[in-house]
């Protein structure tokens, strides 16, 4: 843990500020839920909490089932970074921030398609080889909570119809095991 020099104090209603710069480095965003740990020795720790990391395992097992079926790279993402990956690219992306403008398409809450001539979205801001072909974002109670995607090489051929559908699917599906 690195110290940040920062100190703030806590109000009578004990909310403490969270320094916009350290928002901005941390992407955390008005509405964000984070996650508080105690430590013995009386530290407190806030970690942003990620509902779709806590199903990573399954996320893994759905991206290993897209791959089988579509032979192509399958991902899933929560609105910060690559929580699953199958098919490759691992190294290149797993656990990398998204790119601005996947995290766009999240937020317009609607399926976008990599269309032949169109310019080619980042998957991620780290990795410029790879770009999303196919990608529907996770919506939960109202709430995006991160995104199902395909990804090719730069340059190769646009998703499938059946991997859109196929994202499209997958993401109700996380969804609504996310409500359950």
């Amino acid at each position: 843990m690195k110290a940040t020099g920062i100190v703030r104090r806590i109000d009578d209603l004990g909310r403490v500020v969270i320094p916009k710069e350290i928002r901005r480095t941390m992407r955390i965003r008005e509405g964000d839920p984070l996650e508080i740990f105690t430590d013995k020795d009386g530290e407190l720790i806030f970690k942003k909490y990620s509902p779709i990391g806590e199903l990573t395992d399954f996320a893994a097992q759905i991206c290993d089932s897209l791959k089988k079926t579509t032979d192509g790279i399958a991902a899933v993402c929560d609105r910060d970074s690559i929580v699953a990956i199958a098919g490759g690219g691992k190294k290149e992306l797993l656990d990398k921030p998204v790119s601005a403008q996947l995290g766009e398409i999240m937020e317009l809450r609607s399926p976008y398609r990599h269309e032949n001539g169109g310019s080619s979205l980042p998957v991620s801001a780290m990795d410029e080889k790879y770009c999303v072909s196919a990608a529907a974002p996770v919506i939960s109670e109202g709430d995006v909570m991160g995104c199902v995607l395909f990804i090719s090489p730069r340059g190769s051929q646009p998703g499938t119809e059946l991997e859109y559908k196929l994202a499209q699917t997958v993401a109700i599906f996380l969804g609504k095991q996310m409500e359950a």
